[in-house]
């Protein structure tokens, strides 16, 4: 195949500030953001192939005055502080323009020797991570610089090579996105839903104005009463009562970090959960799992993990949510993800994990943080929240009618996700180095 090891720096675009970190610490402070303008790429903007996500932003005047920390759509930007070996791809839409962050550096490549989304698969394998880990500064918080990216080498192919096997690789990517996307919309089914029946209660109004109950049949317009009442919520079905997050749960606990215990984490082991290892949509990301030994599980019993229990975060990012599944296990947590263990018969897992994750859910508990060294939420504060429950019976049918097809639905494809996520990793290990010819590859993802 003709591979050749390169230099970073040998295949930067002949352009000024073709790699370039972000602003110094005075030139970029909170200050500085606006509401809208140019975006910034931050960390929390770098968690899936292409950057996005919830921006902060500066003026156009700003943003002019930050030229050199600029970066445009096909740049590759890399984490330079946090969570090292992060890596994306700046996308063509829907900005024109970005301003790399105190802790981001960005590349701008000479596409007549690489290929953007070849060097972003690069970035990717578990080599070039160990590499990025192993050539760190440990002072501190472990971080790289603008020096140590430039000599940073890797395999580069043949152009067209380089497409072959980004093209390969990025099929893959194109199926674990479509699969998110599905369960995107089977969830946004879903909340729309358990608002209208659990929040806004629009089947008991329709009946107690006497208006057909739209999207409900016959069998289960049944379950739900046909009069609100009074409540310290306010007005809620007749028959439904209000609750504490405690009263229909078993446990609602959080966890402890192994190191207060002198105890390690290990390279592999009890799978443990931190806020980070839960995404946004409530899913679980397994690279992000740490690991403990059997012994140190053994210790933290209080934390041990169940199938259907609901994880929420609480301290720094408030109210990632995850539902565990059979698949994680075992499992333990830290002091960060509160675990919420619903009685089953009283409010499902996917009830209390939608309850949780509902925008009004998260207002209060925003109502509710405490800022200290970093923002938190009390377990005090989480038991005591409050949601209107019906009879357990009702719950259950109301569960299984809707509810629990979806979650099946969703957790299938979350499988398919895994698997397709692992055997695009297991590609990648042996496309790059040369071990797995492309045309060898494209047949195994036929």
């Amino acid at each position: 195949m003709n591979s050749e090891l390169v230099t970073i720096e040998a295949i930067a675009a002949p352009t000024r500030n073709a790699i370039v970190g972000g602003p110094f610490g005075s030139d970029l402070v909170s200050k500085d953001y606006a509401p809208t303008g140019v975006p910034v790429i931050r960390g929390q903007n770098m968690g899936s192939k292409w950057v996005g996500g919830e921006f902060a932003f500066v003026s156009e005047e700003k943003a002019n005055e930050l030229e050199s920390n600029k970066a445009r759509p096909g740049d590759l930007v890399f984490t330079q502080r946090g969570t090292l070996g992060q890596v994306a791809i700046v996308p063509s839409a829907p900005y024109p323009e970005y301003i790399v962050s105190q802790s981001q550096m960005k590349l701008t490549p000479d596409l007549a020797k690489a290929d953007i989304n070849y060097l972003y698969y690069v970035f990717c394998s578990s080599e070039q991570k160990e590499y990025i880990r192993n050539a760190a500064i440990q002072t501190g918080v472990p971080h790289t610089n603008l020096g140590i990216l430039k000599k940073t080498p890797i395999v580069l192919p043949p152009l067209s090579v380089q497409r072959e096997i980004a093209g390969v690789l990025g099929c893959l990517d194109d199926r674990i996105s479509h699969l998110r996307e599905t369960n995107t919309t089977l969830e946004a089914i879903a909340q729309a839903l358990f608002k209208s029946w659990f929040v806004d209660f629009e089947p008991v109004r329709a009946k107690q104005e006497g208006r057909p109950t739209e999207g409900v049949d016959d069998t289960t317009a049944a379950l739900f009463p046909g009069e609100l009442v009074e409540s310290e919520l306010g007005l809620v079905p007749k028959g439904w009562t209000v609750q504490r997050l405690a009263d229909i749960t078993e446990r609602i606990t959080k966890g402890t970090t192994p190191t207060t215990l002198k105890r390690p984490f290990v390279e592999a082991g009890i799978n443990f959960v931190k806020a980070e290892s839960m995404s946004n949509d409530g899913s679980f990301l397994p690279k992000k799992f740490a690991f403990i030994d059997e012994e140190t599980h053994e210790l933290l019993k209080r934390s041990q993990l169940a199938t259907g229990d609901v994880l929420i975060s609480i301290a720094g990012t408030i109210g990632r949510t995850a539902i565990v599944t059979s698949d994680v296990l075992p499992a333990n947590t830290n002091q960060a993800v509160a675990l919420v263990r619903p009685r089953q018969d009283v409010f499902p897992s996917g009830l209390v994990w939608r309850f949780l994750s509902s925008i009004e859910s998260k207002r209060t508990m925003s109502t509710r943080v405490v800022q200290a060294v970093q923002a938190n939420l009390s377990l005090g504060t989480l038991s005591g929240m409050k949601l209107v429950v019906p009879p357990p019976g009702t719950v259950d049918v109301l569960y299984q009618s809707v509810f629990a097809p979806i979650d099946v639905a969703k957790n299938i494809n979350i499988q398919r996700i895994h698997t397709l996520s692992n055997l695009r990793d297991t590609l990648l290990s042996r496309l790059i180095p040369g071990q797995l010819r492309s045309p060898d590859a494209k047949a195994l993802v036929a």
